[in-house]
Parts: C-alpha cells; structure tokens; sequence
C-alpha cells in the first residue's frame, strides 16, 4: 500500500518535471511564431518559478490547517487550468500567465508532496519512497523532451499534453486519506491509527499501532510556537540552514539552466540543427532518469551525506570540463560538452536533485514542518528562478565557459557545506530527528548514534 501512496503522490513531482521541461521543444516553434528578445524569453521560461514561490508560500502556511490531501487535490486543479490556458494562449503574455499558474501548482505541490510520502513512510525506506517523487520529476522531463521532439511545431498540442497526468493527479489523491501525523496534529488519533493499519498492512489491535501512534503524539505535543519565526529558534534552525542551504546550492549548480534550455546549451556547444539539439537533450532526459533510479537504490544504503560528495565532486569535475572545453575554444568543444553534460546530470541525477527534497521533509520538528519546508521551498525557488531569468543574458555576456565555470564553484563549495552541516539522516524515524534537535545536539553528528 505504501508504494501506491507514494506513486500518486509522485504523479505530482511528473507534472513538476513535465511543465518544466516541456519549454525546451515549445521554445523553437514559439520563436517560429511569436518575435520573443532574450528577456521575454527568460520572463516567459522564469514564470515556472515566479509562481511556484508563491506556491511555495501558500503551502507554508496552509499544509497544517488545510492538511496534505487537500493541498495535492488543489495543486491537480491548477496543473489543469494553467495547461489548458498555454494551449489555447494567443500571444507570449497569455503563454507566461498560463505557467505563472503551473508554477503555482508546482510549488504547492513540489512541498506538499514529499511531505505527504515522508509521513507516511517507514523510517527505513524513506530515502528511497521519497525519491520516488524525484524520479517522477525526471521521467516528467524526459517525457516532455520526448513529446516535444514527436510534436515538431504544434506547440498547443505539447502544452495541452499535460492535463492528462493533472486528471491522473485529481482521482488519485481523491482516492487517498491523509497523513497519520497530519492526522494526529489535527486531534484525530482514532482515524490516523485506522490509516496506519492499513498502509503497514496490520491487524487494527495490533501493538505496533499504538507505539507509532504514542511516539507521533508526543512529538506532537511540543512547547512553543509552529510559525515563520519560530524557524531561527535554537530547536529548528539548524534544520533550516540545511534546508534552504542544499536548495541554495542545488539551483547555483545550474540544472534549471540546463534543463530549461537545454538545446540552447548545445547549440553553443556546436550543435548546429534543431533535431540534433533536441535529440542530445532527448538522451540527456534519459541519463537523468537512469542515474535517479541509481540514487533510489543507494540513498538508504550508503546514506544521504556520502552521495551528497559524490554528487557535488561529481557535478564540479563536470561543469569545469565544459567551462575549459569552451574557454580554450577546443576542436573537440562538442564531445567534450557532450561528455560534461551526461556526467554532470549524472551526478545531480544521483545526490542533488533527490536529497535536498528527501531531507528537506525529513528533518523538520512536525509542529514546524509546514513552515520549515515552506521556507526551503521558497529558496528553491527563488534561485531557480533567479538562474532561469538570467541565464539568457549570462550566456550572451560571458559565453559558455564563464556561465558554466561560475555553477562549477558553486559545486565546489558545496562540498565544504556538506562537511560542515549537513547531517546523515538514514534509518532514524522523523521522530528521532526531532529528539535529537531538542536535545541541542550538533546537528550534523546525527547519524553517529541513536538518539
């Protein structure tokens, strides 16, 4: 029952994915119609985010009193109409208002989502249930480049493509309760006892029930405040630094630049035909789903903090690659690119795509959870969109290699954030995570021992 949950709930992290990414076959034949300057362009592709750091916002806010499922429910609503305004838009503005409302879905969505999987998973397959929800981000963007490169120039028919997987959203969820935390926060403990019985596959006497139902309950019984400002207390906020700290990090890496405008990257890195750049980005779409699937295997295995230097050694060796390649002017720019790019997807693939989302919904208090995602969310999103506006303009003003040598630094101090903060989280529940932020302990020694 579990790995249904956790699909459904994933359908949102397709619809993330498949918005995203269905911009890079929408861009050519938009310029084919429509006369777009580098800055509309980037406002037109930057609406995602723009929206979703509301979404982001409004998430924050409401997961506690509105609950996981209805969130999801209002976020499949959304992912529908802002489709179904892009493909019957008749000009660029209508096109970036429709993605302004995609961007909303997708930052209620892209927060409540994993939160939904993390409450509900057993402690020992939480990385893994989690990643599920980056996996279908992947397969969203593979699945948008690979209609985009069967749908040519029909770029109404590209963007109407995404209310079938909204609808899929919808009557999943509606099929679904809510979280047994949610539940239990909210004074049904009888109903939240009903639903772990049943996605744990136990009998309703079953002693395993009420010890989970007890530990929930007295996490959730806390001292204190659960808004915004009780974020930077000493209980939370060595929690957020590692939040809104590995989102910081994962969008200054530049994947957004790459998976926005991922034709535009190989046509300068020599390139020439449309069909050619979409085919590359076709096979870069499938590296990142290949490598997402190795992550699901690894993340609960090797744990959070070893993939994460895996990934951001990976991810820095990568972009410098391309970053000399195009500075040096080489003769083999377009191999060389090639080869950069397949190894820096695969490593965000592998570690900095899934774990910012798996930890940023594992390492909250539950009475600031809400709040706490919320604000990790909003930094995503904030320097996705921050990345996606300027990369145009970046790329016209430094070229290839200094855009690129710029997201290769960003990888390198990662490393050194990673062994400075970020702590291992595998194999705890939620609730020892919590335990050991209440005793003051150093965060990033969590995964030294039990607390």
């Amino acid at each position: 029952m579990i790995y249904v949950i956790a699909c459904v709930a994933a359908i949102a992290g397709l619809l993330f994915g498949y918005d995203e990414g269905i911009i890079a076959g929408a861009l050519a034949p938009l310029h084919a119609q429509f006369q777009i300057a580098p800055l509309e362009e980037g406002l037109m592709t930057a609406s995602v985010p723009l929206g979703a750091l509301a979404g982001a916002l409004a998430g924050g806010w409401l997961a506690a009193p509105w609950g996981r499922r209805r969130l999801l429910l209002a976020a499949g609503v959304l992912f529908i109409c802002g489709a179904l305004v892009c493909a019957t838009a008749p000009s660029i503005l209508v096109i970036s208002l429709g993605r302004l409302l995609l961007g909303l879905a997708i930052g209620l969505a892209a927060m409540i989502a994993p939160l939904y999987i993390s409450e509900t998973a057993p402690a020992a397959q939480r990385g893994m249930l989690v990643s599920i929800y980056q996996l279908a981000i992947t397969l969203g963007i593979f699945g948008a480049y690979i209609v985009g490169f069967a749908t040519g120039e029909a770029w109404r028919v590209l963007f109407a493509t995404a209310v079938i997987p909204g609808v899929m959203l919808l009557v999943g969820v509606a099929r679904l309760s809510d979280t047994p935390r949610w539940l239990v926060q909210s004074g049904r403990r009888a109903e939240a006892g009903q639903v772990i019985a049943r996605i744990r596959g136990l009998a309703s006497g079953d002693p395993a029930i009420g010890a989970e139902l007890s530990a929930i309950t007295a996490a959730a019984q806390v001292e204190g405040g659960s808004g915004w400002k009780d974020l930077w207390g000493p209980v939370a906020r060595p929690a957020l630094v590692v939040g809104m700290g590995l989102f910081f990090l994962q969008q200054l890496s530049g994947i957004n630049a790459v998976i926005y405008f991922a034709p535009t990257v190989f046509a300068h890195a020599g390139f020439g035909d449309t069909g050619g750049q979409l085919l590359a980005t076709v096979g870069i779409g499938a590296v990142n789903v290949v490598m997402t699937l190795v992550a699901m295997a690894l993340i609960d295995r090797i744990g959070r903090r070893k993939l994460l230097f895996i990934g951001f050694a990976g991810a820095a060796f990568s972009l410098g690659l391309i970053a000399v390649a195009a500075g040096t002017g080489s003769g083999n720019l377009q191999v060389l690119s090639l080869v950069g790019l397949v190894l820096y997807i695969a490593s965000f693939a592998v570690a900095l795509g899934p774990l910012p989302w798996v930890m940023m919904s594992e390492i909250f208090p539950l009475h600031l959870r809400g709040p706490g995602m919320g604000a990790a969310s909003l930094t995503n999103w904030a320097f996705n969109f921050l990345v996606v506006l300027t990369f145009p303009v970046l790329l016209n003003g430094l070229g290839l290699a200094g855009v690129f040598a710029i997201y290769a630094l960003v990888c390198v101090a990662g490393l050194a954030f990673t062994f400075r903060f970020v702590p291992e989280t595998s194999g705890l529940t939620l609730e020892e995570i919590e335990a050991h932020l209440k005793a003051g302990k150093p965060f990033r020694r969590l995964g030294e021992a039990r607390v």
